[in-house]
């Protein structure tokens, strides 16, 4: 499947591939793709989200490493982050930072986690608007650590129908990790993001 990113209506990257993982198949076909891509379409810059390498004996897990040989064939690398919400707490974060087999412009294409507007509580209650808050300012400041970011986007703007997610009176039918709710509501996390960008 190819994804066109789009900004303004107007077409800048191509997107080729989303966390798929690294073995000889995939790495012939995404790079016949890539060629093939590049072949009828040399305007636009091509990327794809990229799963960083599994832990390495002797590597430090405080660093998240990125070699994937498709890096090679892309102008972009793009990567989805979600530690805090899939896995550890949020100031986890801190103590991250990350390496690429090559110095390209890197965008984080996915980051995030959800939370049901108007919930309230603590900022280690799961769900709350505090909680996304605080990942969000945990996750920033995570990002800014990566040299060469050229981008973000978050996971998801606006919270979504979707089947799947049945955790009552939280989900309920809903993927809550919008910065907004269904209804139109701005959650406390669209607020950082917002700052950020303005200082951006």
């Amino acid at each position: 499947m190819v994804i066109l990113l789009s900004i303004n209506i107007e077409e800048i990257i191509w997107s080729i591939a989303n966390e798929t993982a690294s073995i000889p198949a995939r790495n012939e076909f995404l790079g016949e793709l890539a060629d093939h891509i590049r072949s009828i379409d040399d305007t636009r810059l091509l990327s794809a989200a990229i799963k960083k390498d599994q832990e390495l004996d002797g590597h430090p897990d405080s660093v998240y490493t990125y070699n994937d040989p498709l890096i090679e064939k892309l102008d972009i690398i793009s990567l989805n982050e979600y530690l805090g919400w899939y896995g550890g707490a949020p100031e986890e974060t801190r103590k991250k930072s990350f390496e690429f087999g090559a110095e390209k412009p890197v965008i984080v294409s996915e980051f995030g986690g959800g939370a049901l507007k108007g919930f309230y509580a603590d900022k280690e209650t799961r769900w709350s608007e505090e909680f996304q808050e605080y990942l969000y300012m945990e996750s920033l400041a995570m990002f800014d650590k990566i040299d060469g970011l050229t981008g973000m986007a978050p996971w998801i703007l606006v919270d979504f129908r979707s089947p799947l997610r049945q955790l009552p009176e939280i989900q309920d039918g809903w993927n809550r990790k919008g910065l907004i709710s269904e209804k139109g509501e701005k959650k406390k996390a669209f607020y950082i993001l917002q700052d950020y960008y303005k200082k951006k």
